[in-house]
């Protein structure tokens, strides 16, 4: 098990600070939350004296969050600045998806090879919410997809291949295009993750595999459209106008 998901843990076993202040952890969790639903945008500055106020704590606490939150990548220190929530640029969130689209489709296979009947039995009771056809907001959107991600990586079993996809954060990616989760866009979104889930099941990793890479290819197309960028589905080595300028 990685930090975040120690941290986690520990967060939501005490969901309301301790009288005394928060812990390192629950603070970790509560920013973490924020960032990905998108409470605080991209670009957001972290202020120090605020979150000491917010969570009643000295500012040791939460140089040490802040820290952890770096190092996960959700979030950069820039001079005479201070810390800033991270914002992907079009490169970055191209470059992301590639990676992403080669790795969650070798999820989604070994996910559906899985001869774990209890993991299997665990992974259907984690995606049962993508069966609700309720109307989907973006922020709840975004918490069932990546229950839905993290359930299809749980089940793949491979630790090393499910650490590097938590690295790569696809839900700080998602967060950052808010604007393009439209209802239309959300409907198609549990389409594919419920083609996705049925091939698992069945034991088809085929078709996971492919479910899984047109939902990415669909999902990075989407995210760089709001940015001027058209996806490509490899690195052609081209850079983009602006973008070498952006990136550090």
């Amino acid at each position: 098990m990685d930090r975040a998901t120690d941290e986690a843990a520990e967060a939501r076993a005490a969901p309301d600070p301790p009288a005394h202040g928060a812990t390192v952890a629950f603070i970790v969790e509560r920013l973490r939350e924020d960032i990905l639903a998108a409470s605080l945008a991209p670009g957001s500055r972290l202020v120090e004296c605020e979150l000491t106020a917010r969570f009643s704590v000295s500012r040791g606490p939460v140089r040490e969050a802040l820290r952890r939150l770096a190092a996960e990548g959700l979030i950069e220190h820039w001079p005479h600045r201070g810390a800033l929530v991270r914002r992907l640029s079009a490169r970055t969130i191209r470059e992301l998806f590639q990676i992403r689209v080669e790795m969650e489709q070798l999820a989604a296979r070994l996910a559906a090879e899985s001869e774990d009947e209890e993991a299997r039995a665990r992974f259907a009771e984690a995606i049962r919410p993508i069966f609700d056809d309720r109307e989907r907001r973006a922020p709840d959107y975004l918490a069932e997809n990546s229950a839905f991600h993290d359930a299809m990586m749980a089940l793949a079993g491979n630790q090393q291949l499910r650490e590097l996809a938590t690295r790569l954060r696809l839900p700080l990616i998602m967060a950052q295009v808010g604007d393009i989760l439209t209802a239309e866009v959300l409907e198609a979104s549990v389409r594919e993750h419920r083609a996705i889930a049925a091939a698992i099941l069945r034991r088809d990793p085929p078709a996971a595999a492919a479910h899984m890479r047109a939902h990415l290819e669909r999902a990075a197309a989407l995210a760089l459209a709001g940015r001027g960028e058209a996806w490509a589905g490899r690195n052609d080595g081209a850079e983009p106008r602006g973008e070498a300028r952006q990136e550090r």
